[in-house]
């Protein structure tokens, strides 16, 4: 009887799926979560390349954080997404595997000046427009070397200026920009209101508080919830994330748990020192554990 039940059960759900449109159908059975894992298409050595999306299914992510391309001595990124029939393409391949674009990374400013290079607005803008046209709602934006505020502090009124530009661009296209700063989240938090967009928030990452020996947990309570669009879950390379001693991972899911933060945990580094270039080994193994902690 109960095999019978259970037959026409999935009859009833095979019905229901015929007479939903295609688009939707691709992602019927992705599961809702209030905490999403996704990778990052640079970092699994697949900058800009389709294949990306397939790794990252291997892997067992639920999404993927692509890269805007690089950046060197160019008026704006080398973008291949700025191409309509690649940009097509690439969600075509998300909507087969069910993956999701949690976010366009900008990472030509990790080694760039985003406080000195004069064309900073057509390269904002470019992300942004790439974002429309994928209807992806958040960008990464890192300071980087050369716009690390603690060491560079002369840079703060440059940075803000051009960070209120990004912010009033971002509100004009319904979009949250994420920066990451080496900054502790006290100063976050002041830097934030000095910029004074809500579209401007913070791109968390783990390994910065813990680098500078900073409270990871007192950290994330400083921010709150609305002041963290997306999190890096990452630390420096060496081991696994379930074999940090220095990153609980349950009582990070604690915390976001008690200030009532959802969304997208995006595994950047942490891979065991013995085989870093296994990429489908090291993200499997972290993913895997992600999704234990915060999705079990």
């Amino acid at each position: 009887m109960s095999n019978r039940r259970y037959f026409i059960t999935q009859l009833g759900v095979l019905a229901a799926a015929a007479c939903m449109p295609q688009r939707l159908l691709a992602f019927a059975d992705v599961p809702k979560q209030r905490y999403k894992i996704a990778v990052i298409d640079l970092m699994i050595l697949k900058r800009q390349k389709i294949s990306a999306f397939q790794l990252a299914k291997d892997i067992g992510a639920d999404g993927l954080e692509l890269d805007m391309g690089g950046l060197g001595n160019r008026e704006t990124f080398d973008n291949k997404l700025a191409d309509e029939a690649t940009r097509a393409a690439f969600l075509a391949k998300a909507q087969e595997l069910q993956l999701e674009i949690c976010s366009l990374a900008m990472t030509g400013f990790y080694a760039q000046s985003f406080a000195t290079r004069p064309t900073y607005q057509k390269m904002l803008q470019d992300c942004i427009d790439t974002m429309q046209a994928m209807q992806v709602k958040v960008a990464f934006l890192p300071l980087g070397v050369q716009g690390d505020l603690v060491k560079n502090p002369e840079l703060r009124p440059a940075i803000v200026e051009r960070l209120k530009v990004a912010g009033a661009m971002a509100k004009k296209a319904g979009i949250i920009i994420g920066i990451e700063t080496s900054l502790s989240a006290t100063e976050e938090k002041k830097l934030l209101k000095e910029i004074g967009s809500k579209h401007i928030q913070i791109y968390f990452n783990f390994s910065n508080p813990l680098k500078a020996g900073r409270d990871l947990i007192a950290e994330l309570k400083i921010l709150g919830k609305k002041r963290i669009c997306q999190i890096h879950c990452t630390d420096e390379d060496g081991v696994w994330l379930q074999d940090n001693p220095r990153l609980n991972m349950y009582k990070v899911k604690e915390t976001l748990d008690a200030m009532g933060w959802q969304g997208w945990l995006v595994i950047e580094r942490s891979r065991d020192a013995r085989f870093p270039t296994k990429v489908l080994d090291n993200f499997s193994a972290n993913t895997a554990f992600m999704k234990k902690v915060f999705q079990l």
